[in-house]
This record gives structure tokens, C-alpha cells and sequence, in this order.
């Protein structure tokens, strides 16, 4: 018997509904969205009270199980993602058990989540770049983690798979691919779980040799583009911050969504950025930058929520913007502007980079603005302008000086 009915009416949902009500009031949902998670409560309440369930007895399984049910039945608010708000709330008051937290099982697993906190901890990357690189080695783990025996790995197994997985993708992404083996790889020779070195059994991926960076908006282009955000109504008053960031100073999407507030020091026009490797650097908040950003945060920025990052989402409940979702604004702000061609936001940091070398500054300057943390990160930018090589060229030996 799955519950008994006493204890299924002992304790109703219902008995929460004005707090939850209140809650979603104070995180900024419209009152016609408080209504249908009204009636979402009050459907979940008496399904639970047919099946002679309590509500401390909602597990994850439960609510998966009445998700489907409502599926059948009904058209909206039918998935388990809409059930979020409620169960949020109910698990704040222990009312309902807590989330049930992922634990590895297989050996496959174990692995990945060791290399994930190594590389978060010990790297020091940021979580997106994390999940890629899991994303990139986890065929490699299930290919060859079924007996967990890793201690036979061989360089022969190494090489043939990275050969196989990279037939077929572009020489960029194959790269991506091998960089991530190869981490993996050091990670698992540096734990002792492979008996010899096997990173430099990946080999390498080169990317043609004319590659260069993608393009950066022309100035005509960036002004359309500014104006196309900021006609944009209430969402351009938040997205036209965040595009100047990216245009003017070059931040990347992640640097943008990881803001905070206390991040903007506007007695001294600087910012703060949190980049990668966990180096956070200041760099100087034009007007251009600080004016937009300024009427955001007095005019559009959600009130009442206790979020420290910059930029929060226009709907309830107002969340922290994500890196995918910066980079969603970015290539809509250029289908709006009419602007094609490939790339979105870190289009933008090209264009930054491209404006340096533009004004006459060399490719020391660009890297400047780019906080690469080497010359060489910044040389691809020579074939925007080739002048800029002599701000970085050694003399020949022997030459007249």
C-alpha cells in the first residue's frame, strides 16, 4: 500500500497554498501565472489523495509519476519542469523530501566525477567548459570503462579511438575533442589508474592553415546593432548592457552572466572580471558601458530578489542568466540588426580586438583587452591587420638595428 488514506488528509497541500501564492508574488510571477500554479497545487493535492499519498511521500519518482498522468490529461503546465516553483517551495519547508542528489554508480561514472572535480578544483574551469569536456570523453569512458580495469589501457586503444572519433568533424572540433582526451588522460596517469603516460597517444588535430579569427562588425554594423537592442522594448533596456560589454570591453558570455553587482566599482569606472582559470581583472567602465548599465540597474533590473549576478531573466522568477542564455541575446541582437554571418558573441569580442588594431594599437594592446595571458593567443589577430606584427616581432640576428 503506497500511503494510508488518514495520513493523505492529515496534512493537504491546500494548507501551503497562500505562502506559495505570497512566494511567487515576491519573485515576480504575473498573477494570471500565481492562478495556474493555484490550480497546478490543488490538481497535484487531489491526486495525491486518490492514490491515498501524503505529501511528505512527494519524492522525485512521485512527481515524475503524476507529470506523466497530467500529461495525458492535460495540455499545460504538464511537465515536471513546470512543477519546479511548488516542490522548490514545499522542500524549503521540509513539508516534501529533498531533492534526490546523482550518485555515480558505475565505474564509467565514478571516473567522470573525479575528472569533473579535478578539473573544477585543481584547473580551475569555469562549469560550462567542464561539461564539455565531459561531454567530449564520455564516449571514450564508455567505450573502455565496463570492467574498470584501466591499468591495461594501451596507447594503441588511445590512439585508434581518438583516429575514429574524429573522423568526420571539422578540425576545430576534432581539436576540442583530443584537448579534452588529453586532459583526461594526464588526470588518470596523474591519479595512478594507467600504468604510463598515454596524453600524447591522442596526436594532434591541426586547423587549416589559413584559418584565421571569424570577422568583427564593421562600426556601421555595431551601430545598428546597438539600435536595434535598444528598440527592442523593455528587454533591450537589460540586453543593451550586456551587448556593450561584450562589444566594448571584450567580455566573453560567461563573463557576462557571472557579473555581480558588487563586481562594478562606479566611484573608480572599473570592473571587475571573473575570467578563466579563476582570474578575476579589472578593466576600465567607459560611459558608453556604465550609462546603459547604470539604467538597468535602476529601471530593469527584477526588485526584491536576493541574486548578486548583474543580469537576471525578464520572466519569474527572475533567475541568474546563464552563459548559453548571453550567448542566445547575442545572435538575436544580430537577427534583429539584420546581420548575418557566423558567430554571436564572441563575434562581439572580435569586434572589440578588430577596433584596437583599427585605431592604430598593436596586437600587445589587443591582447590587453583580451586578457590573453600570452602573445601567441593573440596572433591570430595578425591577419587583421598585418602592420600589427611589429609591435610583437623580434629582430632578425645579425640585422642592422
Amino acid at each position: 500500500m503506497e500511503g494510508s488514506a488518514q495520513s493523505a488528509v492529515t496534512v493537504r497541500l491546500e494548507d501551503y497554498e497562500e505562502g506559495f501564492l505570497a512566494e511567487l508574488a515576491r519573485l515576480g510571477y504575473a498573477s494570471r501565472s500565481r492562478e495556474a500554479q493555484r490550480y497546478l497545487l490543488r490538481h497535484l493535492s487531489r491526486w495525491l489523495a486518490s492514490r491515498g499519498l501524503a505529501p511528505y511521500e512527494l519524492s522525485e519518482k512521485v512527481a515524475s509519476r503524476y507529470a506523466a498522468d497530467r500529461r495525458r490529461e492535460r495540455s499545460h503546465l504538464r511537465s515536471e519542469r513546470a512543477l519546479r516553483p511548488l516542490l522548490g517551495y514545499l522542500r524549503r519547508l521540509g513539508i516534501v523530501p529533498a531533492a534526490e542528489a546523482a550518485v555515480p554508480e558505475s565505474a564509467g561514472e565514478i571516473l567522470l566525477a573525479r575528472f569533473a572535480a579535478y578539473l573544477a578544483s585543481e584547473r580551475g574551469l569555469a562549469p560550462a567548459t567542464v561539461s564539455s569536456y565531459l561531454f567530449q570523453v564520455r564516449p571514450f569512458v564508455a567505450a573502455h570503462a565496463e570492467a574498470g580495469r584501466w591499468s591495461a589501457l594501451a596507447a594503441g586503444q588511445v590512439a585508434r579511438f581518438a583516429a575514429r572519433s574524429a573522423a568526420g568533424l571539422r578540425p576545430r572540433s576534432a581539436q576540442v575533442r583530443a584537448n579534452a582526451l588529453r586532459a583526461l588522460l594526464g588526470f588518470m596517469w596523474q591519479e595512478g589508474l594507467v600504468v604510463c603516460e598515454l596524453a600524447g597517444a591522442v596526436g594532434s588535430f591541426a586547423a587549416p592553415a589559413g584559418a584565421g579569427p571569424p570577422r568583427g562588425l564593421s562600426p556601421g554594423q555595431a551601430g545598428d546593432l546597438l539600435a536595434a537592442v535598444r528598440a527592442s522594448g523593455p528587454a533591450g533596456v537589460r540586453n543593451e548592457p550586456m551587448v556593450a560589454l561584450m562589444l566594448r570591453l571584450a567580455l566573453r558570455a560567461g563573463e557576462v552572466a557571472a557579473l555581480l553587482l558588487e563586481d562594478i566599482d562606479w566611484r573608480s569606472g572599473v570592473v571587475s572580471v571573473r575570467g578563466k582559470g579563476g582570474r578575476l581583472d579589472e578593466v576600465p567602465l567607459p560611459a558608453d558601458v556604465g550609462q546603459p548599465l547604470a539604467r538597468y540597474l535602476r529601471r530593469g533590473r527584477p526588485a526584491g530578489t536576493a541574486h548578486r549576478q548583474v543580469f537576471l531573466a525578464l520572466d519569474a522568477p527572475h533567475g541568474p542568466l546563464t552563459a548559453s542564455a548571453v550567448v542566445s541575446v547575442a545572435g538575436r541582437a544580430l537577427a534583429h540588426a539584420g546581420i548575418t554571418g557566423p558567430g554571436a558573441a564572441h563575434r562581439f569580442r572580435h569586434t572589440a580586438a578588430c577596433g584596437v588594431l583599427a585605431a592604430g594599437g598593436g596586437l600587445a594592446e589587443a591582447g590587453q583587452l583580451l586578457r590573453h595571458t600570452s602573445p601567441q593567443a593573440t596572433a591570430v589577430y595578425a591577419k587583421a591587420d598585418i602592420a600589427a606584427l611589429r609591435s610583437i616581432a623580434r629582430p632578425w640576428p645579425g640585422a642592422a638595428r
